[in-house]
C-alpha cells in the first residue's frame, strides 16, 4: 500500500474509512486490489483494529469493498457497483482540482431530473406544496441579493422534491445536494442568472398550486437551462 498518512485520536473510525474511500474513489487503490489486515492497518494508521473494522464495514456497505471468503477485503468497482451517495466524494480528483466529467454528469442529471421532479411535485403536492412556496418566492422578489437568491431558491427546490412524495427523487436529491453545497460559494456566480430568475419560479409555484404537471415539466426546464448553459460554458464543455 502507497503511504498513507497517520491517523489522529479523534473520530478515528471515520479517519481510517475517510482514507481507504479517498483512495478507492481516486484509483489509487484499483479494482481488485486486496487491503492490508486489519491487522497491518491498524499499525500502518496507528490506530485499534476496531477502528479498522467499522471503516471496513463502512466501506463495505458503500459498496467500495468486499470482503472474500478467508477474510481477504478486496476493492470493488465502484462505477458498477456504488450509489449516488460517493458524489460528494467525486466532485475533487487526485489534484485537487474540481473532476469535469463528475461536474458534467451531475449538470445533466439535474437537467433530466428537474422537470420531472416538478411534474411530480404538481400531482402530489398541489395547493398545500404552493402554499409553502408562496413565501419563499415573496422572500426573492423582495431582494437583489445574489447569495439571498442563491440559499431561497435552493430551499424552493427542496421544497419542491420533498413535495414531489417520491422518495427515489429525494434521495438522489440529498446526495446531489452535498456535492452542491461543497462547491456553493463557487456556483453564487456562475449560476447567478438561475438564481434571478424568479419570474419562472412564481410561474412554477402557480402551475404546481393549479396542478398543471405538463406546464410545470415545461417551466422546470426552462429555469435550470439557465444554470446547466452557465455551469457548462464554466466547465468548457462545447
Amino acid at each position: 500500500m502507497q503511504t498513507i498518512d497517520h491517523i489522529h485520536k479523534t473520530s478515528i473510525s471515520e479517519q481510517v474509512y475517510t482514507q481507504l474511500r479517498d483512495r478507492i474513489l481516486k484509483k489509487v487503490l484499483p479494482v481488485g486490489a486486496e487491503l492490508p489486515s486489519e491487522r497491518e492497518l491498524s499499525e500502518t494508521l496507528g490506530v485499534n483494529r476496531g477502528a479498522v473494522r467499522e471503516a471496513i464495514k463502512r466501506l463495505q456497505q458503500a459498496r467500495l469493498v468486499r470482503v472474500r471468503h478467508g477474510g481477504a477485503t478486496q476493492v470493488e468497482n465502484f462505477e458498477a457497483e456504488g450509489g449516488l451517495e460517493l458524489l460528494p466524494s467525486l466532485i475533487v480528483n487526485a489534484q485537487g482540482q474540481v473532476n469535469l466529467e463528475v461536474a458534467r454528469g451531475i449538470v445533466a442529471l439535474r437537467k433530466a431530473l428537474a422537470p420531472v421532479v416538478a411534474g411530480q411535485a404538481a400531482v402530489h403536492g398541489g395547493k398545500a406544496l404552493a402554499d409553502v412556496l408562496k413565501p419563499v418566492i415573496a422572500n426573492m422578489q423582495n431582494t437583489s441579493e445574489l447569495p439571498k437568491l442563491q440559499q431561497l431558491a435552493f430551499d424552493f427546490w427542496a421544497l419542491v422534491v420533498q413535495g414531489s412524495g417520491n422518495v427515489v427523487f429525494k434521495l438522489a436529491f440529498n446526495s446531489m445536494n452535498q456535492t452542491y453545497l461543497a462547491a456553493w460559494n463557487t456556483l453564487t456566480l456562475v449560476m447567478q442568472d438561475e438564481f434571478r430568475d424568479v419570474d419562472t419560479l412564481t410561474q412554477l409555484m402557480q402551475a404546481i398550486e393549479a396542478g398543471e404537471q405538463r406546464r410545470c415539466e415545461v417551466l422546470a426546464r426552462q429555469h435550470v437551462e439557465l444554470g446547466s448553459r452557465a455551469l457548462n460554458a464554466a466547465l468548457g464543455t462545447a
